[in-house]
C-alpha cells in the first residue's frame, strides 16, 4: 500500500513540477515525443478548466441554433454551383440530426429560407442577410478560439469574410471527394481479379473515409479560425484527436438513443429538441478542447520551468536581466545581426516565455530597443545606450527606477526620512560597479 501511495505522490510531483524542468534538448527523440504528448494533455486539460469551455460551449450552442438554417442554406447554395446540392442533405442523414427525424423539418426550413432570400424586394438584401447571419456566427466562434489562443485582436471584417467563406467553400468539395473516392475505389477494384482479396481492406478504407474527412475539416478550422499563425502539424494533431472523439461520440450518442425510451415517454415528440441541444453542446466542447490541444502543442516551450518561474528570486531575475543584456551587447559589438527572442532562448536553453518577459522589461527600462523586421515579421533587440557607456550599475538603475515612485508618502516625515536612507544604502552598494561596462563582463 505504501509503495502505491509513493507511486502516486511521485507521479503527481512529476506531472506538476519535474516534467516542466526537462527540455527537449535533454531527451531522446522517442522520449521527447512521449513527454510532449503528456505535457500537451496536461496543458489542454488545464486550459479546459481555466478558459471555462463549458460556458463557452453553452454560448456557442445558443448561437448555432440561430445560425444552423442560414449555414445549411449557404452550403446548399454553394453546392448547387458544383452540382452537389444532394451531398449536403445526404451528409445530414449520417448524423444524429437525421436519427431524431429532424432532417425533413430542417430541409423544409432551409428551402423556405432560400425562397424568401430570392423572393425579397431586393434579392441582394436577402443574400446580404444570409451572409451576415453566417458571418456573425463565425465571429463568435473566432472570439472563442482567440480566447484560447490568448489573442486580443480579431480580424477585420474584410479578412473575416474572405477567410470564413473560403473555408465554407471547401466543405462541399471535401464531401464530394469523400463520396467520389469511395465510389471510385469500390467500382475500380470490383472488376479486378484481386477483388476477393482486397475487398476487406476496401471496406475498412470506406469506413475510415468519414474519419479522414472530419480530420481534414477540423484541421482546417483550427488553422483558419484563430487570428494567429497555427502550424499545420499542431492543427493536424488537434484535428485527428478532436475529429476522432467527435465521430466516436456521434456513434455512441446515436446508439444510446435506444436506451432513452423513458425520456421519450416523458417528453414525447419534444424530446428531440433537448437531446439535440445536448448533442450540439458536447460537440462544441469537443471542438473547443481540440483548439486547446492545438494551442498547447504549439506553445509547449512557453511552459518550461513554469512553476520555478512563478517563484524566481529577485537576485536570479537580476542576473538574467544582466546576462541577456550582455548577449545583446556582445552581438552588437561583434557587428552581427541582432538577436531574436527565439535565438536567445535556443542558444542558452532558456524558456521563451521568460526571455520575452525579460526583454519586455529591458525595453521598458530603455536598456534595449526593439527592432521589427517587416520582411519576415520578426523582432530583434539592440542596445539602447552606447555600449561604451552601458555599465552594470546603469542597467540595474534603469530597471529599478522604471515605474512610479513617491506616491504613498503623503507627507509622512518618517517614511520620507527612511526613503533617503534607502537611497544612500543603494548608492553605497553601487560603488565599484559604476565603471564596470556590460561588454567587459
Amino acid at each position: 500500500m505504501k509503495k502505491l501511495t509513493d507511486f502516486f505522490v511521485w507521479a503527481y510531483n512529476f506531472v506538476r513540477y519535474d516534467i516542466w524542468r526537462i527540455t527537449g534538448h535533454e531527451l531522446s527523440r522517442s522520449r521527447k515525443l512521449l513527454y510532449n504528448a503528456l505535457k500537451t494533455i496536461v496543458l489542454a486539460v488545464r486550459g479546459f478548466i481555466s478558459d471555462r469551455l463549458s460556458v463557452q460551449s453553452s454560448a456557442l450552442t445558443y448561437s448555432i441554433m440561430f445560425a444552423i438554417i442560414p449555414m445549411i442554406a449557404l452550403l446548399i447554395s454553394i453546392a448547387k454551383g458544383f452540382g452537389l446540392e444532394g451531398l449536403i442533405e445526404s451528409s445530414l442523414q449520417e448524423t444524429y440530426i437525421d436519427k431524431m427525424g429532424l432532417t425533413p423539418q430542417i430541409m423544409e426550413f432551409v428551402n423556405r429560407y432560400l425562397a424568401t432570400t430570392h423572393e425579397g424586394l431586393f434579392i441582394g438584401v436577402g443574400v446580404a442577410i444570409l451572409l451576415w447571419s453566417v458571418l456573425s456566427f463565425f465571429m463568435q466562434v473566432e472570439n472563442a478560439f482567440n480566447d484560447i489562443w490568448q489573442v486580443k485582436k480579431s480580424r477585420s471584417i474584410i479578412r473575416q469574410f474572405t477567410t470564413y467563406f473560403s473555408t465554407i467553400l471547401l466543405i462541399p468539395v471535401l464531401l464530394a471527394l469523400s463520396s467520389g473516392l469511395s465510389l471510385y475505389v469500390s467500382s475500380a477494384l470490383s472488376s479486378s481479379f484481386l477483388y476477393s482479396v482486397i475487398s476487406p481492406l476496401v471496406r475498412v478504407l470506406v469506413k475510415l473515409a468519414p474519419f479522414v474527412i472530419i480530420w481534414l475539416v477540423f484541421t482546417l478550422l483550427y488553422m483558419a479560425i484563430p487570428n494567429t499563425r497555427v502550424k499545420f502539424v499542431n492543427a493536424l494533431i488537434a484535428g485527428v484527436v478532436a475529429g476522432t472523439a467527435f465521430q466516436l461520440f456521434q456513434m455512441l450518442y446515436i446508439s444510446g438513443q435506444v436506451n432513452l425510451s423513458r425520456y421519450n415517454a416523458v417528453y414525447g415528440g419534444f424530446a428531440a429538441i433537448p437531446l439535440l441541444l445536448l448533442w450540439i453542446r458536447i460537440s462544441c466542447l469537443i471542438i473547443l478542447f481540440g483548439a486547446e490541444i492545438s494551442y498547447a502543442a504549439q506553445n509547449l516551450h512557453n511552459y518550461d520551468y513554469e512553476k520555478d518561474l512563478k517563484t524566481i528570486s529577485v537576485r536570479y531575475r537580476n542576473f538574467l536581466y544582466l546576462y541577456i543584456t550582455y548577449l545583446v551587447v556582445r552581438q552588437f559589438e561583434q557587428q552581427k545581426p541582432p538577436l531574436t527572442p527565439e535565438e536567445i532562448s535556443t542558444r542558452n536553453s532558456l524558456p521563451i516565455r521568460l526571455v520575452n518577459q525579460l526583454l519586455g522589461k529591458l525595453v521598458d527600462a530603455r536598456v534595449l530597443i526593439e527592432v521589427f523586421n517587416e520582411a519576415n515579421r520578426s523582432k530583434s533587440y539592440q542596445p539602447a545606450v552606447d555600449i561604451n557607456q552601458l555599465t552594470a550599475a546603469l542597467v540595474f538603475d534603469r530597471l529599478e527606477t522604471n515605474g512610479s515612485e513617491l506616491f504613498l508618502s503623503h507627507g509622512n516625515p518618517e517614511m520620507e526620512r527612511f526613503w533617503e536612507k534607502t537611497l544612500a544604502l543603494r548608492e553605497q552598494s553601487k560603488q565599484g560597479t559604476e565603471t564596470l561596462l556590460v561588454k567587459d563582463l
